[in-house]
């Protein structure tokens, strides 16, 4: 089967950065790890020589007999919750790092506000050739697409078989498919942060209710006499799962903006050198 040139560069794009279906797996086997052996570590809880090495969750000690010693302890008493929540934390900060780089990556190589000041210079002046160098020292997505675009703008500008109204429809057709390439990879793995900006907080309100089912119980179980430990125990975890789900939440959805923010300006500089591109074609041609 033939592969237009198109096709592979889509291609490429959307292969690059992180594949999530290999990292999250990964990030969660990591965050179990974390939970057991670092927040479960004995020294993270009272008696820790009767727990003996390892983890907690590995000792002879009933769950309801261990006390926590420190803030990491406290989270350990979250519950099963717990390492989801760590899971997706990893996950935002993972993928935060990647689009980061991945973003700036695209920028190009030099400062993208004088590298869009020259190239509209040198469109002023009709310099195509000069702006090609400017766009092959910047590189990135938008040198990319600005490179595209002024290819096309000097290929037509020497073509005698088309008027200038198809002129202009080619060089516009050429510009959006050259943006349209460089898209996916600009906005791949956003929908991850966008998606656990909210599946947080609904993972952690499941937590919530789950230790205030706790809670609850040992409320009622106590035959007029409430168990204050496994009462406090429920009510702790509850309140260790909203804060951990609130907190991954709020960065989440903090990054997402962030992000979403540096992609729109990168398609801003696009469509301001494109509208250079065909204000100068418009003018010379």
């Amino acid at each position: 089967m033939n592969v237009s040139k198109n096709d592979e560069q889509v291609i490429a794009r959307k292969a690059g950065g992180l594949n999530p279906a290999v990292i999250i797996p990964i990030l969660f086997a990591i965050g179990v790890c974390i939970y057991l052996f670092v927040l479960g570590s004995p020294g993270n809880f009272k008696d820790a020589d009767k727990l003996g090495g390892g983890s907690v969750a590995f000792s002879s000690v009933e769950g309801k007999d261990i006390h926590p010693d420190s803030f990491l302890g406290i989270i350990y008493k979250g519950g099963v919750i717990v390492p989801v929540l760590i899971t997706f934390m990893i996950t935002v900060i993972v993928f935060s790092f990647e689009r980061y780089f991945v973003l700036g990556k695209a920028a190009g190589k030099g400062n993208l506000d004088n590298f869009v000041v020259q190239v509209r210079s040198l469109l002023n002046q009709n310099k195509i050739d000069e702006a090609l160098e400017e766009c092959d020292r910047q590189q990135g997505s938008v040198g990319n697409v600005v490179k595209e675009g002024l290819t096309t703008y000097k290929a037509l500008s020497h073509d005698s078989t088309l008027n200038k109204e198809q002129k202009m429809v080619a060089l516009n057709k050429a510009i959006e498919e050259a943006t349209t390439l460089e898209m996916p990879m600009l906005e791949k793995n956003m929908m991850i942060l966008s998606t656990l900006g909210t599946v947080a907080t609904l993972v952690a309100l499941l937590g919530t209710v789950i230790g205030m089912i706790k809670a609850f119980f040992a409320l009622g179980s106590g035959g007029g006499t409430p168990d204050a430990a496994a009462l406090s125990t429920g009510i702790s975890e509850a309140l260790i799962n909203t804060a951990l789900g609130i907190g991954t939440s709020a960065i989440a959805i903090i990054l997402y903006n962030f992000f979403t923010s540096k992609i729109d300006g990168l398609t801003y500089k696009i469509d301001e050198i494109a509208m250079s591109i065909q204000q100068s074609f418009a003018e010379f041609n």
